[in-house]
């Protein structure tokens, strides 16, 4: 979910020659708050991001037939980047200066983001909730930036301790050779480390996937008890079939891979493939899932959990404008999010603080079964 880092670095400091103060429009509590979203909306993964859009959308329209922010509705104007940093630091520049939006939501990709931060910073802007869980990004502390869900490093931990737990511990890492892949490698290694297993393997996977033959010749070799796949998208497809046709041991992939449209693509091959997931399960009848449910049926859309996925993070950045109230601002949404601490929506607990803008470490273990269903 990256692009190239000296790209991106190259982005960062173009975004942070930007310095116009976002300038709060007058009667603004006369008209919807806005909320600006950046994402990909076209392109080879956009298909994968259909159901989070979705969800985010129920969310939304459920919020405000609920009366909004005191009266207030919410306004969520989404622009398309392709993926593409330098577009994505272009629709945000619109979408304060022009849209005047209140809060950022739901950037995807490392190098996005990244582009992004020295805007937020000069433009006094919160972005509350990112489609990234790059421990880099969270390395050091944003005044304006907030995470609703838990970092890629936090998930390689769920999978190596999981691994750990069955008495198994020589882990072979299978790493997409772009920028997000690349930036794995490292903290897979010093996860594998601290939990005092083994990596008997490391082997980058070309996006094309024409190397695929190449990677399983590499993993069979190496004799592995787990293999943890560092990649995301069609390509994953050929590779996890592949995989299954030439060694008998667990396959984990990244949150970011687990969409319906791959679990499809795999037919009988996504069984027994485990996913870390973000989210509680989205079946279940109480607390938020429930709620979840519920707009679900009325919208007579089956449950799933991309849509989860994008109605919990939307629901986050809502309940700080909520509290924020009908007057609500940047600054005091900012103030509002940092005051969220223990606050448990039904099920999912995020803590937010003047000092800490990462609410949540929260990491599951899914298995896919016959069918397709989810195993917890």
């Amino acid at each position: 979910m990256t692009q190239h880092t000296i790209r991106r670095r190259g982005l960062i400091g173009a975004a942070g020659a930007i310095a116009v103060v976002h300038a709060w429009p007058a009667h603004a509590e006369d008209q919807p708050i806005v909320i600006g979203q950046s994402g990909h909306l076209s392109g080879p993964l956009a298909p994968s991001f259909k159901g989070t859009l979705a969800g985010q959308r129920i969310a939304l329209d459920e919020f405000n037939a609920k009366g909004g922010v005191e009266g207030r509705m919410v306004k969520l104007v989404q622009l398309d980047d392709a993926y593409d940093p330098a577009k994505c630091a272009q629709n945000v520049q619109k979408l304060i200066d022009e849209e005047k939006c209140t809060a950022l939501f739901g950037l995807a990709a490392t190098g996005n983001v990244a582009a992004v931060l020295p805007m937020l910073m000069d433009k006094q802007v919160p972005l509350v909730g990112v489609y990234t869980g790059s421990p880099s990004l969270r390395a050091k502390h944003h005044p304006y930036f907030f995470t609703t869900m838990a970092s890629y490093r936090d998930e390689v931990l769920k999978m190596v301790k999981n691994q750990k737990t069955l008495m198994r511990d020589r882990i072979a890492l299978v790493y997409m050779n772009n920028a997000f892949g690349q930036l794995m490698v490292p903290v897979i290694n010093e996860v594998v480390k601290e939990q005092d297993a083994k990596l008997v393997a490391s082997v980058a996977f070309e996006p094309d996937a024409k190397n695929t033959a190449a990677v399983v010749k590499s993993l069979t070799d190496a004799k592995p008890d787990a293999v943890v796949i560092m990649a995301f998208g069609p390509p994953i497809v050929p590779l996890v079939k592949a995989i299954r046709g030439s060694l008998s041991v667990p396959q984990y992939a990244v949150s970011i891979a687990n969409s319906k449209s791959l679990i499809a693509a795999l037919g009988d091959d996504a069984r027994g493939l485990v996913f870390t997931s973000l989210i509680p399960n989205p079946w279940r009848p109480t607390g938020l899932a429930g709620e979840f449910n519920a707009a679900m049926a009325k919208a007579n859309i089956p449950v799933d959990h991309d849509h989860f996925f994008g109605y919990l993070n939307l629901r986050i950045l809502l309940e700080g404008l909520r509290r924020a109230g009908r007057a609500v601002t940047p600054k005091l949404l900012v103030a509002a999010m940092e005051r969220m601490s223990q606050v448990d929506f039904g099920g999912y607990a995020v803590s937010y603080g003047p000092t800490k803008h990462h609410g949540t470490s929260y990491v599951d273990i899914v298995i896919i079964g016959e069918g397709g269903r989810y195993l917890r």
